[in-house]
């Protein structure tokens, strides 16, 4: 998850107390107006006095954090990689189930080489499911984990078809705890399940 701070935004001339959130690729505003403002999007920024200052194609936009400004600025300079997030290092064993964007399979075999079958004692799992239903597999997958190891379970955003909700209860019936959202991708969210330390 991102930073979230209330501050003053100054932003087309009017300046305002909004809330920004700083999240994996993008600056968003919250409030009237709300807007937001993608990474790729930044020709510039830079820190004066302990207000952050973005130049984009809508103008200059000042965030006033204070002594957070600084720390802003670096996480949109060398923002975290999907990866980084979901915890995914060279010579770690991944396992995955279910049917994930190619584009995350591409990073993930660049990142630790070619995924085979389902083995066990897995680093990492990755679960993608599309309903609830699906998510009675967690008591089998937890099979294929090392005792230390973690089971991102991937679901669309948005849909009552399998909720944050439902993965947290499915997860406690398999002898899972949750200990992580991250933000997978424009359409998905995973969770992270791990066995509890009494457990292992």
């Amino acid at each position: 998850m991102g930073f979230e701070a209330k501050c003053r935004i100054t932003h087309g001339g009017e300046r305002r107390m909004q809330r920004a959130l700083l999240e994996t690729s993008e600056l968003i505003v919250r409030g009237e107006p709300a807007f937001r403002i993608p990474f790729g999007t930044i020709a510039s920024l830079r820190v004066e006095d302990g207000t952050l200052i973005v130049e984009h194609p809508t103008g200059p936009t000042s965030f006033e954090l204070g002594q957070q400004a600084e720390k802003w600025a670096e996480k949109i300079r060398t923002p975290r990689s999907r990866l980084d997030k979901l915890g995914v290092k060279p010579g770690l064993r991944i396992g995955v189930v279910g049917q994930l964007e190619p584009e995350f399979l591409a990073e993930l075999e660049e990142q630790v080489g070619k995924i085979g079958k389902l083995k066990k004692a897995l680093d990492l799992l990755f679960f993608a499911v599309g309903d609830r239903e699906e998510l009675a597999r967690l008591e089998q997958l937890k099979g294929a984990l090392a005792s230390d190891g973690a089971l991102w379970v991937v679901r669309p955003k948005g849909v009552k078809s399998v909720t944050e909700r439902d993965v947290m209860a499915a997860g406690k019936a398999a002898g899972l705890v949750d200990t992580k959202v991250v933000r997978f991708s424009e359409t998905h969210t995973a969770e992270k399940l791990v066995i509890p330390i009494s457990a292992r």
